[in-house]
C-alpha cells in the first residue's frame, strides 16, 4: 500500500506559485511510515485530471489532492473526482452554514458562488477546514482506495492534515512504523567525489543512504524505518558516525544547521569575534551571519566596500596596490581582511572581492574569479583564490563566495 500526492493548479505548472504542499505532505507521510513513490502536478483541466486519477489508482491506494477546491469555475477537483468514479455531487447544508458563519464573522455576506464549495461526492465525509471556506473530503469510492482533498492554501492544508487526516490514518493502522531521516551536510567536496568515498553505503537496506546536491553543497540523507524515532535514531547514529569519519572536515553539520550557525557555535565556544569586508557579495556574508539568533555575541559588523575609494578610506587598502593589482586580487583581499579586523577590533577578519558577472570579466580575470582573505588573532593573514566559473549566474557566484568564506573560517577554527 502506498500514497500518491496530486497537486492541482495551472499556476503551479506556470511556476507562479512554489509548490510547498508536496514537500510538506511527503514529510508527513514519512512520519506515518506510509510509502510514497509518486507526485503529480496537473493543471485545472478535467480530462487531464481524470488521466492522472486513472494512473494514480493503478499504483497507489491513498490519493492526496491539494488545490482546486475554491468557488471559481476553474476549481474542479471534487467535481472531476466524482465524475471519474460515476458518483453524483450532493450539497451538504452544514458546509453552507459553516461558510456563511465565517463570512459573517468578517462582516461580509457569503457570495452565491461559494455554494459550489458545499458540493461533495455522495458518500464522502467532510474534512473540516477550521480557517478557510473550502472544506476537503475523505472518501473511499472503492474498498482499496482512499481519497483526501485539501485546499491549496498551505496554512489551511497543514491544519486540516494534522487535525483530521492524521487521526484518520492512524485509526486505519498507519503510524505504527515511521520513516525517520537525517541529512548530513558537506562543503568543499563535489557530489561525485563524496559518492566515491561512501559508495559502499548506498546499498544498505535499513537505514538507507542517498546523496544529493544543491546550492554548492552536498548532502547525504540517512533514512531509517522503525517503530519509533528513538529506534530509528539507534539505526542511524552508527552510520552517521562512520560517514563523518570518512568525510573529515568536509562534513560541517546536519539537518537545519548552516555554515553560519556552525561558525557561530565555534566562535561563541572560543569567545572570539569576527568582522567582514565585502565587495562583490554586497553584504551577503554579513546577512548569513546575522540570520542566526544571538549572532551579536560574536559578529561585530562589516564594511561593504564596493568602490575602490571605500576600500581605501574605510579599510586602509593601499591605493597603489589597487592600481597595480586591481581590486580583485590576493593583495587587496588580504588588506581588506586585516583592515576590517583592526578597525572593528575583532579576533578574525573575513574579506571577499571578486567578479560576480555577468559583465566585468577579462581574459586574465574572468567572471567567477574570487579572492577571500582571512586575518587571524595574531594579525596573520592569508588569501585564497577561487574560480567559480563563467557559466554560473551572478547570484550563485555571490552565494558560493559567502559560503566558502564561512567554510574557510570554520576549517581554521577546527584546525586549531
Amino acid at each position: 500500500m502506498s500514497a500518491e500526492i496530486i497537486c492541482v493548479g495551472t499556476e503551479l505548472l506556470l511556476g507562479d506559485i512554489l509548490n510547498s504542499n508536496s514537500q510538506f505532505l511527503a514529510q508527513q507521510l514519512a512520519k506515518l511510515g506510509i510509502p510514497h513513490y509518486y507526485q503529480t502536478v496537473v493543471g485545472d483541466n478535467p480530462e487531464r485530471l481524470k488521466q492522472v486519477i486513472k494512473i494514480a489508482i493503478s499504483r497507489a491506494n491513498i490519493l492526496i489532492f491539494t488545490g482546486g477546491l475554491g468557488p471559481t469555475p476553474d476549481d474542479l477537483t471534487c467535481e472531476t473526482i466524482a465524475d471519474f468514479f460515476g458518483v453524483p455531487l450532493v450539497e451538504r447544508p452544514e458546509i453552507i452554514e459553516d461558510i456563511a458563519h465565517k463570512f459573517a464573522q468578517r462582516d461580509r455576506v457569503m457570495s452565491p458562488t461559494n455554494r459550489k464549495q458545499a458540493l461533495i461526492p455522495q458518500g464522502a465525509e467532510v474534512l473540516p477546514n477550521p480557517t478557510g471556506t473550502a472544506p476537503g473530503i475523505i472518501w473511499q469510492p472503492r474498498s482499496e482506495i482512499t481519497i483526501f482533498t485539501f485546499p491549496g492554501i498551505p496554512h489551511e492544508m497543514h491544519r486540516m492534515w494534522q487535525e483530521t487526516a492524521v487521526p484518520f490514518l492512524q485509526n486505519q493502522g498507519w503510524g505504527k512504523e515511521i520513516i525517520y531521516s537525517r541529512s548530513l551536510r558537506f562543503w568543499g567536496i563535489g557530489e561525485s567525489a563524496l559518492a566515491e568515498k561512501v559508495s559502499s553505503y548506498f546499498n544498505l537496506p535499513n537505514p538507507t543512504v542517498a546523496p544529493y546536491a544543491g546550492k554548492g553543497e552536498v548532502r547525504l540523507r540517512i533514512s531509517a524505518k522503525a517503530n519509533s524515532a528513538a529506534a530509528a535514531e539507534e539505526l542511524i547514529v552508527p552510520i552517521e558516525q562512520q560517514l563523518k569519519e570518512i568525510a573529515g572536515l568536509d562534513y560541517y553539520g546536519a539537518d537545519d544547521e548552516t555554515l553560519a550557525s556552525v561558525v557561530g557555535v565555534l566562535l561563541r565556544a572560543a569567545k572570539e569575534t569576527v568582522s567582514v569586508a565585502e565587495s562583490c557579495t554586497g553584504g551577503g556574508l554579513g546577512q548569513m551571519l546575522t540570520e542566526i539568533s544571538g549572532s551579536s555575541d560574536y559578529f561585530w559588523g562589516g564594511v561593504i566596500s564596493y568602490d575602490n575609494s571605500a576600500k581605501a578610506r574605510l579599510l586602509g587598502v593601499n591605493p597603489e596596490d589597487l592600481d597595480k593589482f586591481g581590486a580583485v586580487s590576493a593583495t587587496v583581499a588580504e588588506q581588506m581582511a586585516i583592515g576590517v579586523k583592526s578597525r572593528l577590533e575583532t579576533t578574525w577578519g573575513l574579506s571577499i572581492t571578486g567578479i560576480a558577472g555577468p559583465g566585468g570579466g577579462t581574459e586574465t580575470k574572468p567572471v567567477g574569479l574570487v579572492y577571500i582573505g582571512l586575518a587571524g588573532p595574531k594579525d596573520e593573514v592569508k588569501s585564497f583564490e577561487y574560480r567559480f566559473g563563467t557559466m554560473r549566474d551572478r547570484w550563485f557566484i555571490r552565494h558560493l563566495s559567502a559560503c566558502t568564506a564561512l567554510d574557510l573560517l570554520r576549517r581554521r577554527l577546527l584546525s586549531r
